[in-house]
């Protein structure tokens, strides 16, 4: 950590007695709640709990079952994503909308009645068991709906307490000083709530021109300072309160920090432009002209973080005995440990051990991967060979997936300190660390349009980011499964994996 970025942090801990007064208290970022992960609880909740009930009230009403198991299943499943898919349409998966307990029991009540009702119109036009049908929804509807109410009133209630020890709020940083910051942070005060928690300011310009103290906050450093103190305290929003006047530097900090996986605001309110209120996001009633979003929203990452635990853990399931041939294969064609585990970047250029199947001897193995595997390199084994041409030696990343280190689809991890001829991957290619704005994956838009292995030119580090970057600016769980189809045929056909 910089000095500079160790006095930030710094200023922050000694600010925290005036932000509490009156707010919630900030707290260290390893006590922060996710909210993505709030999400996919509870749409892990409503998939089991609609499902799950749906199959139990069928068996108390029948004593046999007049559908067939193949039918029911499909009812059981149809109803659940159909409920949660009603609930999303709904936007009933943000925070906010959770924190609404009543809101959201009418809600589900909603999604459940229509996701039945759909169930009962198609067995009405392609089914024989309509009068059974009606005899099992009601029950189906009302101890469902009375789970989904229990769940909703029991997580608006905890997001309630979370939010008042301020570990669910958005956290803030706000570029610039002066007036122009103390009118911002006024506005925000009386009408923010707890919607965002500003942790202190940043300002390039001396005390004169712009105080050490604006408010209650504090000035945390200068704009270089600004990446890594994101990065480190898992800043949510970045909001500029300079003037218009001040082009050059806004364009300087949009510069740095557009590889951010973070939202990126400039305040508005006293903006000569005139636009239309949804041109705007607000917080209370301050508007905000949008600059960067992260490339997800929480419900999507929560979305992608099922779905790869899912495949995940199913690919496991199924390759299992692969996976024991492959250990026992490798254990025997030369001494030492069956995987090896590096480290690389991961999300928000964070560290990741990222586990593989061993494919050198050990004594040559490259912890550092600072020099690149290439075709018939001394160090790889003859088994690890193999697994290199087919890349088997990166199935154990499926329990990296599992850990939530990875996603199965993603840009794939680098070694810190990857070259290209003398120069590491991020001085060479403009914007590197913006691949980093989501999860790494074991497979990526990269690989199956024939970019992966060695990155031995310019060019082909190139490709990689760009590629990266277009899956980015993309995102789609169709993206992904037209990804997870092609890899299989992009192992086969590649030919430059070592």
């Amino acid at each position: 950590m910089g000095e500079a970025t160790a006095h930030s942090l710094a200023g922050l801990a000694n600010g925290r007695r005036e932000l509490s007064c009156g707010r919630a208290p900030v707290v260290p970022p390893d006590q922060l709640i996710r909210q993505p992960a709030v999400i996919a609880g509870v749409l892990l909740f409503d998939l089991f709990s609609v499902a799950a009930i749906g199959a139990m009230t069928h068996f108390a009403v029948f004593d046999g079952d007049p559908y067939g198991s193949s039918a029911l299943l499909l009812a059981l499943a149809g109803v659940a994503v159909g409920a949660a898919a009603i609930l999303k349409m709904r936007w009933a998966y943000t925070v906010a909308s959770l924190s609404h307990g009543l809101a959201q029991v009418a809600n589900v009540g909603l999604a459940l009645s229509l996701a039945l009702g759909g169930l009962i119109v198609a067995e009405a036009l392609f089914g024989t068991h309509l009068e059974q049908m009606r005899r099992w929804v009601p029950y189906w509807l009302a101890f469902g709906w009375a789970a989904g109410s229990a769940a909703r009133l029991f997580t608006a209630r905890a997001l309630g307490r979370w939010s008042r020890e301020g570990r669910l709020a958005r956290r803030a940083v706000i570029v610039g000083g002066g007036d122009a910051a103390a009118e911002l942070i006024d506005r925000l005060d009386r009408s923010g709530g707890t919607a965002i928690q500003i942790l202190g300011l940043f300002d390039d310009r001396d005390k004169m021109r712009s105080p050490e103290t604006v408010g209650r906050y504090r000035k945390l450093g200068r704009f270089d300072d600004l990446e890594a103190f994101c990065r480190e305290q898992r800043v949510d929003l970045l909001i500029i309160a300079l003037p218009p006047t001040a082009e050059e530097r806004i364009l300087y900090i949009l510069k740095k920090l557009w590889v951010l996986p973070i939202d990126v605001r400039i305040a508005a309110f006293n903006s000569k432009l005139k636009l239309r209120s949804r041109a705007y996001n607000y917080i209370g009633d301050t508007p905000f002209l949008p600059v960067f979003d992260k490339p997800m929203s929480d419900s999507s990452v929560a979305l992608k973080a099922i779905e790869d635990r899912v495949l995940a853990a199913i690919g496991i399931f199924l390759l299992a005995p692969l996976l024991a041939l492959i250990a026992l294969a490798v254990k025997l064609d030369s001494r030492g440990p069956v995987f090896f585990k590096q480290t690389r970047h991961g999300f928000n250029n964070e560290p990741i051990g990222v586990l593989k199947f061993r494919s050198m001897y050990v004594d040559k193995c490259d912890v550092s991967g600072q020099k690149q595997v290439t075709r018939g390199d001394p160090r790889v084994t003859r088994v690890g060979a193999i697994l290199r041409r087919t890349s088997l030696d990166e199935l154990p990343q499926l329990f990296n997936v599992l850990r939530g280190e990875l996603s199965l689809v993603g840009p794939r991890p680098h070694v810190m300190q990857a070259k290209v001829g003398e120069h590491i991957y991020d001085e060479v290619v403009d914007g590197y660390f913006a691949r980093h704005k989501v999860k790494p994956g074991i497979t990526g838009w990269a690989q199956v349009n024939g970019w992966r292995g060695e990155t031995d030119t310019v060019e082909k580090i190139e490709q990689r980011v760009a590629h990266d970057l277009y899956y980015i600016e993309n995102w789609s769980m169709l993206l992904d499964l037209r990804i997870l189809a092609s890899t299989p045929w992009a192992l086969i056909t590649t030919k430059n994996a070592y």
